[in-house]
């Protein structure tokens, strides 16, 4: 409530209020400046009156408020604008929870267990030191519009341009960029041929 009352008054820093024959909007922005903590009001009250055919009575009252500094008005201002950040207590955590990271998803795929695409170009990968292993990979275009290289995994494959293939998510360790696997047994990927002795 104080620093509510601290954003009023200092948008208004000199505020001057006419109150001419006793209006009540004047009498009303007085009660407030004076409610405030750290307002100090000034009323001025003069009464003029001229002689004549008929006699008139005119009365003006000048109230004048001036924001006086409140940092040193107003101690409870005071402690709540130079405090510094405590730690949260006991009932703030118990009644907030416990603090959830917000981790980046890293699914290529963006929330999806599987996604179906076209073989534009069979690869060969090169892996990272130590491995020297050639990684057969595909470049593939999902149904979602994106190009992706996709892992072959296991010994040998029949894959060829035009071929549809099922990818899920999983990156190749040894190789940058590799983010998508390919399901084997699945639309045109076949199964590992057992080798026969």
């Amino acid at each position: 409530m104080a620093l509510r009352n601290l954003g009023t008054a200092l948008s208004r820093l000199s505020l001057t209020t006419i109150a001419r024959g006793g209006s009540a909007s004047g009498l009303q922005h007085l009660d407030y400046i004076s409610s405030l903590p750290f307002a100090s009001t000034t009323t001025t009250c003069s009464i003029s009156s001229s002689m004549g055919a008929s006699t008139t009575m005119s009365s003006s009252c000048v109230t004048s408020s001036v924001v006086s500094n409140p940092l040193t008005l107003a101690p409870q201002v005071r402690k709540l604008a130079t405090s510094a950040a405590r730690p949260a207590s006991l009932r703030q955590m118990h009644r907030s929870g416990p603090v959830k990271k917000i981790r980046k998803n890293k699914n290529p795929l963006i929330n999806k267990p599987y996604a179906r695409g076209v073989v534009l170009k069979t690869l060969i990968k090169k892996p990272k030191k130590p491995n020297s292993a050639n990684r057969k990979c595909v470049l593939v275009r999902l149904t979602t519009g994106r190009e992706m290289i996709a892992y072959v995994p296991g010994e040998g494959h029949n894959l060829q341009e035009h071929n549809i293939v099922l990818v899920r998510p999983g990156r190749l360790q040894d190789v940058p960029g590799v983010k998508l696997k390919c399901v084997r047994g699945k639309y045109d990927l076949q199964h590992v041929i057992k080798k026969s002795h």
